[in-house]
């Protein structure tokens, strides 16, 4: 009976490609955890398996007082032949546990290995089962993902990576990006119910959806010739999309909705009606913060780069439109460009202006280093005024025909 149930077990290794050293290990120290727990053994149990024909033996382990090292543990035990006459039963119990558990920690090892380098990338999959906290998504034959959807106020260490509002029928195809794979030798704390969950974790509200969508769809950021700079994303509702062109004759916006809108309209499709907006990046944090308010116009940015503050001045008729709807437009276009954005109408801004004081302008300096001006009258006989111009004239008080008239003028010669 022994020597088929190591055959069976060899027999076994080989289909799931398993170590038979390391899967008689296994059973060795499994079967030593419960034989000390059913025999009531103080000082543990030893199981060995004969390899040959497969019989169990178990020894009870008594300590040697001569064997304590100086932290008061015993290094050596004297071994006692306690076997049990049915350990078979037991035994194949432990090795069908075992050899599940290695099995399965194989297999997640090599998605493990494949899948790990891969994050970030998207894939296709069909939903297997749907449950009111995640869904089972089939990659490929033998490899399933997880996209995970839990209620966080019930599960605040979950992760909820659904779009508000979407639900998965059974063998729907869906394309989502990889955010996680779960080592299954990290010494971390597991997540719960790590064990009968796939290791990979798919997302679909991760910004990096809409850039792998964009690239399936437009050959020019495929390439590299256009760049996605940044992406703001609400799941569901609206996204906004900042490009640039490396080439200064390909418009990068067109280039990304296509034409007729071909091209956004299948990305758009795919993320269920989300709403996208593609804006052309600026390195001028004023141009740039204009786009990012699209589809509203800007009249004015006015950019304080030591507080990272963006005014923004628009058309009293544009304001909410700017904002957007509970301020989406305008939360959306700040996550974009990381600038803080606040938005005024022309009539609030020019209130705002009327009403802040101007500075006096600096009193005229009457002491000037400048030499004074000489008074530019000159008499019938050609001599030249000596007294000084008066402040704003040409003239002293004298002469200064504006001061005076003609009569009082041709009288003041004779001073001269």
């Amino acid at each position: 009976m022994a020597s088929e149930m190591m055959e069976a077990l060899m027999a076994l290794c080989q289909e799931k490609h398993i170590d038979q050293l390391y899967l008689i290990d296994r059973l060795e120290q499994s079967l030593a955890k419960s034989y000390a727990e059913i025999l009531h053994l103080d000082w543990g149990a030893k199981v060995t398996i004969d390899r040959s024909t497969g019989k169990i033996y178990v020894y009870k382990l008594i300590p040697i007082d001569d064997s304590m090292d100086e932290e008061g543990n015993y290094t050596e035990f004297e071994e006692i032949d306690v076997t049990p006459k049915d350990t078979s039963r037991i035994a194949a119990q432990h090795a069908k546990a075992e050899i599940n558990a290695i099995v399965r920690n194989s297999a997640r090892e090599q998605i493990y290995e494949e899948f790990s380098s891969r994050i970030g990338d998207i894939i296709t999959g069909t939903v297997l089962q749907s449950t009111p906290d995640f869904t089972i998504v089939k990659i490929r034959e033998g490899v399933e993902a997880e996209l995970p959807h839990f209620d966080q106020r019930r599960y605040e260490n979950e992760r909820n990576e659904r779009p508000m509002g979407e639900r998965y029928m059974h063998n729907q195809r869906i394309k989502a990006v990889i955010i996680d794979v779960r080592d299954p030798n990290s010494t971390v704390q597991p997540v719960r119910g790590e064990h009968s969950r796939p290791p990979i974790v798919i997302s679909r509200t991760h910004p990096a959806l809409i850039r792998r969508l964009f690239e399936l769809e437009v050959p020019e950021i495929y390439e590299g010739t256009v760049e996605v700079m940044s992406i703001a994303r609400e799941p569901g509702q609206r996204s906004k999309v900042a490009v640039r062109s490396l080439d200064d004759r390909l418009d990068p916006v067109g280039a990304c909705v296509g034409p007729k809108g071909s091209r956004v309209r299948t990305v758009v499709s795919e993320l269920r009606g989300e709403r996208v907006d593609v804006i052309l990046w600026d390195e001028d944090p004023a141009v740039y913060v204009g786009n990012a308010l699209s589809p509203a116009k800007v009249t004015r940015v006015l950019i304080d780069e030591e507080k990272n503050y963006a005014g923004v001045i628009v058309p009293d008729d544009q304001l909410s439109l700017a904002i957007g709807k509970e301020g989406q437009n305008a939360r959306l276009a700040a996550r974009l460009t990381g600038w803080h954005i606040d938005i005024k109408s022309e009539s609030l801004a020019a209130d705002i202006l009327r009403n802040v004081p101007v500075a006096p302008e600096p009193a005229e300096d009457l002491l000037s280093d400048e030499e004074p001006e000489r008074c530019a009258y000159v008499s019938s006989d050609g001599v030249r005024c000596r007294n000084q111009a008066r402040p704003g004239s040409r003239f002293c008080g004298v002469h200064d025909p504006e001061g005076f008239g003609e009569d009082a003028i041709e009288d003041a010669e004779d001073l001269i």
